[in-house]
């Protein structure tokens, strides 16, 4: 990873929004930072981020890697031809967006399969990396994905969680996790829809500091509902201003 790329990963219990976040922490930055190179990654077998970004996908990683491993069953490739040719199918299957470039990671392998091809693909994400200079990852719920199947190494870890209880508590076992799968450089919680904000006083929850806590929505959840981009969200969207602080408390726009 380029010593300069700052990578972004979302994680957090299912139903609490990281695709949402996801979607609106890369307007942000094509916004503030409009001359970086900037790679949206959805992690998430169910390619939500696509839908929020307004991004048709032509064909995700996991299709990549089946066709790369056919192409080379029974056939002696050097390493660095195999990752030449997957790395050239990654950048042409990679939707190119008005100010950023999005990969789907799609459906995963079956448990317990730990191909060779997955370590080369794992090296061509790695070399994708060092294209940009921010990367966006909407990971699956959990942090496991984040480690195994995308980066070893992330600048920044943001766990999201709602208000509830059982959400929040959560939270330190993502921190225990990551802290055991995951090389990070800074991490902070975001409480997304929250109905009650004002109830929250911590300055972090788990272990973790908290960054941003964002009221319930409901620009956000009409947009979901008639299924349009976040960019097409006004301005003052809550979901806009609470992730433009959650950006600025942990210094990202002014680490690339």
């Amino acid at each position: 990873m380029a010593n300069n790329t700052v990578v972004i990963a979302l994680a957090g219990k299912g139903g609490v929004g990281k695709t949402s976040l996801s979607a609106a922490i890369v307007r942000l930055l094509t916004e503030k930072r409009p001359d970086a190179k900037i790679l949206a990654i959805d992690a998430d077998p169910a390619v939500g981020l696509s839908v929020a970004l307004g991004v048709e996908v032509k064909e995700t990683l996991d299709q990549i890697r089946k066709r790369v491993a056919e192409d080379v069953t029974g056939k002696l490739k050097d390493t660095q031809d195999i990752l030449a040719e997957a790395k050239f199918r990654l950048y042409d299957a990679m939707a190119e967006q008005k100010g950023f470039a999005f990969l789907a990671i799609g459906r995963p392998e079956a448990a317990g399969c730990y191909c060779a091809i997955n370590t080369y693909l794992k090296k061509v994400i790695e070399m994708l990396v060092d294209d940009f200079d921010y990367v966006v990852i909407d990971g699956e719920a959990g942090i496991e994905q984040i480690n195994r199947r995308v980066l070893e190494k992330v600048t920044h870890l943001i766990c999201v969680s709602d208000q509830s209880q059982k959400g929040l508590k959560i939270i330190e076992t993502i921190r225990e996790v990551a802290d055991e799968l995951v090389m990070y450089d800074d991490i902070g919680l975001i409480v997304n829809r929250a109905p009650l904000p004002e109830r929250i006083t911590e300055k972090e929850i788990g272990g973790v500091r908290i960054v941003s806590v964002i009221p319930q929505d409901n620009a956000m959840t009409e947009n979901d509902i008639e299924g349009r981009s976040v960019f097409e969200l006004p301005n003052d969207t809550g979901i806009l201003k609470g992730v433009d602080e959650a950006l600025q408390n942990l210094n990202i726009y002014k680490q690339a």
